[in-house]
């Protein structure tokens, strides 16, 4: 049995090398991202150069043929028209001078006489466009139009079908008859167009905020009354303020004085609801301005007092009154001033006025005399009682108004209704300011008999610049600084005498 012959003896004997077995093919795994960035391109089997094979050689390796240029580019940079066969280049095989020839004697186009690339002294020359602009902006020249027809012959030249007419006649009809039918709908209804217009109202006040103005005017009003009075053929208005449950109005001395002691006087007050109803007096204060009337009706509405201690400058307040008459009227400011001195003449013989006024901006004109001025919570705190205008007999509101502080008018109201009068504390001299608009104190003008201040040693001429606690500027100061305290309470008072200050103890009698 013969056997293969030994490869390497082969090998040996044929005076070659041994060759040894091939030796197993490993091709590890790749991976599918570096594959699809480094790998052949889809379609490409072998070598990417496909043009070298042949390169230096006579055989050329088969070309990769390339997709048609664009039109535009093709029409940009292909051959001028005539020179299919004319060499853009210079030959592969021409090493001379110019190499101008080409070696089948054709004249090649890259010469710098015909070829202006090459000719840095030709002039440039512009192509026509590679793409032709329609005639008319926006208009589609290759879409071909069809010829328009006319009525007769959609009708008559059997250009339309006669399904297509009698297809329009129809819609026709049925648009005449839905318009007429709408026509008829409209004139039939006419009636119902001219009825009765309902409109939806909103509520009123339903958007105010609490303690707006509105709000305050709303609960305050009904507590506050107009007061006409009438003596003869004489009369005047004002206004007052219900303090009590029992009918106790509480107003201004000036606004019944009419009244006051004469026969056949008659004093009304008007209710915000137009409720009229007699009125009595109870008591008056000239001194203060003060007056408490009362009316007999059943569970009035009754005003809230609050508290003029707290009040300071710059806090809101709303008067309410009757102003030359006009009912409820309303008006809104601020608190001006406290514990500001005031003194007005008294009407009909009666005694100055003096009291410790609340000042004002809200707007007060004849008629708001006894009338509310409340807080921002509606509370009382002011008997609005006169105001400062711009001359005499002139009247109206100039934004300085001055009303009496509630805890002043209800401390005198008290007494009023307890007793029918009040009584005051006295010093017992008559005062006038140093000098006018000065604050330098009171000067004693004369001491009143055996009175308190003759008692404690003041003499005519001394200046007084204070009371108890309270520095006194003027005249009128020195009157409500010593009516701040009790009859029988004795207060050290400052004064100053032949320009050496002294202080003494003074014992207030009563007015």
């Amino acid at each position: 049995m013969s056997q293969p012959p030994n490869s390497s003896q082969e090998g040996q004997e044929d005076g070659r090398e041994p060759r040894l077995r091939p030796r197993p093919i490993s091709r590890p795994a790749v991976d599918p991202a570096a594959a699809a960035t480094f790998g052949r391109p889809r379609g490409v089997a072998g070598s990417f150069d496909t043009l070298s094979a042949g390169r230096g050689t006579s055989e050329q390796a088969p070309a990769v043929s390339a997709p048609p240029a664009p039109e535009s580019l093709a029409e940009a940079f292909s051959r001028p028209p005539g020179a299919d066969d004319v060499v853009l280049q210079r030959p592969h095989g021409d090493h001379t001078g110019d190499g101008r020839r080409d070696p089948d004697g054709e004249e090649p186009l890259w010469g710098s006489d015909t070829d202006p690339w090459r000719d840095p002294g030709a002039g440039a020359v512009l192509s026509t466009p590679a793409v032709t602009a329609p005639d008319d902006e926006g208009e589609d020249t290759d879409k071909p139009r069809g010829a328009q027809l006319s009525l007769p012959e959609v009708l008559f030249g059997r250009r339309v079908k006669p399904v297509a007419l009698a297809l329009l006649a129809v819609i026709a009809l049925g648009i005449g008859a839905a318009g007429g039918l709408v026509g008829w709908a409209v004139g039939t209804t006419g009636d119902e167009l001219r009825g009765e217009l309902n409109v939806a109202e909103a509520e009123a006040a339903k958007e105010r905020p609490a303690g707006s103005i509105a709000g305050i005017a709303q609960r305050v009003a009904p507590a506050v009354v107009s007061i006409e009075v009438t003596s003869g053929q004489n009369g005047g208005v004002g206004s007052g303020v219900v303090i009590d449950s029992d009918g106790y109005v509480l107003t201004n001395h000036h606004v019944i004085s009419q009244a006051v002691g004469s026969d056949g006087s008659d004093i009304s007050a008007v209710f915000t609801d137009g409720t009229r109803v007699k009125a009595q007096v109870v008591g008056t204060d000239p001194k203060t301005d003060l007056a408490v009337i009362k009316v007999n009706v059943s569970d009035p509405v009754v005003i809230e007092v609050g508290k003029s201690s707290d009040l300071a400058p710059g806090d809101g307040v709303v008067a309410v009154g009757s102003p030359f008459g006009l009912e409820n009227t309303v008006t809104e400011g601020i608190v001006s001033a406290v514990d500001r001195p005031v003194t007005a003449p008294g009407e009909n013989g009666d005694p100055n006025v003096t009291y410790d006024a609340i000042q004002t901006d809200a707007a007060i004109n004849p008629g708001n005399s006894g009338g509310a001025l409340v807080d921002s919570r509606g509370a009382l705190v002011g008997i609005n009682s006169m105001i400062r205008t711009v001359g005499e007999g002139e009247g109206g509101s100039i934004g300085l108004g001055f009303a009496i502080p509630v805890d002043q008018a209800m401390r005198i109201a008290d007494s009023l209704i307890r007793d029918g009068e009040v009584k005051h504390a006295d010093i017992g001299v008559n005062a006038a300011s140093v000098s006018a608009n000065t604050s330098e104190g009171a000067q004693v003008q004369n001491v009143r008999g055996q009175g308190p201040a003759a008692r404690a040693g003041i003499r005519e001429g001394d200046v007084i610049t204070k009371v108890g606690e309270r520095q006194v500027r003027n005249a009128a100061e020195l009157t409500v600084a010593v009516r701040e305290h009790e009859v029988g309470d004795t207060v050290p008072v400052r004064l100053v005498r032949d320009g050496r200050a002294l202080t003494v103890d003074v014992t207030l009698g009563s007015d």
